[in-house]
């Protein structure tokens, strides 16, 4: 079952990215054309993608040749290509890009990895995973 999530960035950015995603892979819509995403997360990652966009870290060719990249490594290693797997190549790209744009370290994104797999083993069956039900989380000015 889908479920629509809007994320907040402009509407003209959301088009801005899914041209640039199009020639890609194009994003997942609903009939009245929105993007539909089956989880809060893939919503959190299409606007996170957006607004470092809009703050200048990467353009939409940059983007598109991201998320290209790897939708083809998780292709190679044999990915079922059924679209159930396209915000996982989605955030694959975003990571990349964050990497490569030196905005997160990889020792940080592994960090925060690390402590959303903590989270979603803490957290209750039907709750939403939050980084706050990590065992190990240490909340600010603590």
């Amino acid at each position: 079952m889908n479920r629509r999530e809007t994320p907040n960035p402009s509407s003209a950015s959301h088009e801005a990215l899914a041209r640039a995603a199009s020639a890609v892979a194009p994003i997942p819509r609903g009939e009245d054309g929105a993007p539909v995403f089956r989880e809060p997360w893939e919503a959190q990652a299409f606007a996170m993608t957006v607004a470092l966009h809009e703050r200048g870290h990467f353009t939409w060719p940059e983007w598109a040749e991201a998320l290209s990249a790897a939708i083809r490594r998780a292709q190679a290693e044999g990915d079922c290509d059924d679209g159930s797997t396209y915000y996982r190549h989605w955030l694959a790209a975003l990571e990349t890009l964050v990497g490569a744009k030196g905005i997160a370290s990889e020792a940080t994104l592994a960090a925060r990895r690390a402590a959303w797999d903590r989270a979603a083993h803490a957290t209750p069956h039907g709750q939403p995973i939050l980084l706050e039900n990590d065992p190990e989380h240490v909340p600010r000015g603590a």
